[in-house]
């Protein structure tokens, strides 16, 4: 049977803000699994430290990778697979309850009990939390923001309540949200809701290990289910700077300062961390408060070419499924290269796309959505081409004659070392990071191989 093409099925599954979440039937279809070229196996290890070593402890182990490498893809993974056997997974991104350029420890703690709660309550597990309904009803007053809700208007009648001293049914998740929210849109709220909750981070804890982890563990075993995960996501974008609570850099405060209270949920967490840590002189004390001795799992690139300069056979292939995949993601991969004039006016201009992409996945559906704006496909040559000039002026502009120094450097050396290199090369995108039986190694963002900068530079260093 001869396949067509859905237009506008295949430019939504294009957008690069899209993540393909694996629970979703229509979105199967597009995973690509790297892991065979990627030199890590992040996810099956995380699993495996789960669902097979300690299924019945708490476990705590950390995630990390550069911008737009298909984390939340792979974490979505993870969920569904973990789901499959029997585990009750919560998956939720920080940014919906915390600002990143402004967070604190109760701030994580907070949202990571509203998440839980509200996915508790959505599969009817009854918790009677009153240490945290008093503890909630306290700082609803410190900021003078109701909390108690009656069941006929908010609630609906359905969830985890418990009976005020009113007599009104209370949701824990609604209450926690009230207040995450109100935090989350004033920084002048959120000043002082930290001032009020800091002496209480141990009481807090204790809520939520006793109240909510420990009565949903036992009531899910009860079901017949293995066990509770939670998998907090996007903490990864949580920014490079000072605090408003230490005079560190906020990823090492949260992180390393106060990883060890981060550790002490009750069930099996996965968290996303800041790849800059990995660069830090802080990485040894993170291992060991954080991740209980263990370093976070990183997520390379996809290789498009080794060590040696040579085209990685393995990754190019993998990178074209990924990209017919999301034109015909109900095709087998032998069937969908037969599909290639669908898409692009030729295998070779395919070629060119996944080659300039570095195996970055964002950066590569980000010029193939910028293509699908410009016309219908197959896409041509000199379309792709306009989409590849775009792409490399815009991060041309932001380099400056040091960063160039520095860039020729990891040319010749393959290396990137400290948090200052970090800062200045990976998490601008001018260099991405691989790995290799040999371990990670490092090369340019292919975009900047098309810059008359280099060029001159190549010609006169051979």
């Amino acid at each position: 049977m001869v396949m067509r093409l859905d237009l506008e099925r295949f430019f939504e599954a294009c957008n690069p803000g899209t993540t393909i979440d694996m629970g979703k039937v229509e979105h199967q279809g597009y995973y690509i699994d790297f892991a065979t070229v990627r030199g890590s196996k992040a996810i099956k290890t995380l699993k495996r430290t789960i669902s097979r070593l300690l299924p019945h402890k708490s476990t705590c182990q950390l995630f990390t990778g550069h911008i737009g490498c298909g984390k939340s893809t792979e974490l979505l993974c993870l969920k569904a697979e973990l789901e499959a056997e029997g585990f009750h997974v919560v998956y939720f991104q920080a940014t919906e309850d915390l600002d990143v350029a402004d967070v604190d420890l109760t701030d994580i703690l907070l949202a990571i009990a509203h998440q839980v709660s509200e996915s508790l309550e959505k599969s009817k597990v009854e918790l009677e939390p009153k240490g945290f309904q008093a503890f909630l009803k306290k700082t609803g007053e410190f900021l003078q923001t109701p909390i108690e809700l009656s069941a006929e208007t908010e609630l609906a009648g359905v969830g985890i309540k418990g009976s005020t001293e009113k007599g009104v049914e209370f949701s824990l998740p609604v209450g926690i949200g009230k207040i995450t929210a109100k935090a989350k849109n004033s920084p002048q709220t959120r000043s002082k809701l930290r001032q009020y909750l800091e002496p209480q981070t141990t009481q807090i804890l204790k809520c939520i290990n006793e109240e909510i982890l420990k009565v949903a563990t036992e009531q899910l075993k009860q079901r017949g289910q293995k066990g509770l995960v939670v998998i907090v996501d996007n903490l990864d974008r949580i920014e490079n700077k000072k605090g408003s609570s230490s005079s560190k850099l906020l990823p090492e405060y949260l992180f390393v300062d106060r990883g060890e209270q981060l550790s002490q949920l009750h069930c099996h967490v996965v968290y996303t961390v800041p790849l800059s840590l990995f660069f830090s002189n802080e990485r040894e004390a993170l291992k060991n408060r954080l991740g209980h001795g263990e370093s976070p799992m990183v997520l390379p690139m996809v290789p498009v070419q080794l060590r040696d300069g040579s085209e990685c056979a393995e990754g190019m292939a993998l990178l074209r499924q990924m990209a017919l995949a999301r034109a015909f993601p109900d095709a087998e991969p032998e069937e969908r290269l037969g599909y290639v004039r669908e898409v692009f006016d030729s295998l070779e201009t395919l070629d060119r796309l996944c080659r300039v992409s570095g195996g970055h996945v964002r950066n590569l559906l980000g010029m193939l959505y910028g293509c699908l704006r410009e016309e219908d496909p197959p896409i041509s040559r000199s379309v792709l081409e306009r989409a590849i000039r775009k792409e490399r002026d815009g991060l041309l502009l932001a380099i400056d004659e040091q960063e160039w120094e520095l860039l020729f450097q990891v040319v010749k050396d393959q290396l990137v070392k400290g948090d200052i290199e970090y800062q200045t090369l990976l998490r601008s995108l001018f260099v991405f990071e691989y790995l290799d039986e040999q371990g990670s190694w490092f090369c340019l963002n292919p975009l900047l191989f098309e810059t008359e900068r280099y060029k001159s530079w190549k010609q006169q260093n051979g």
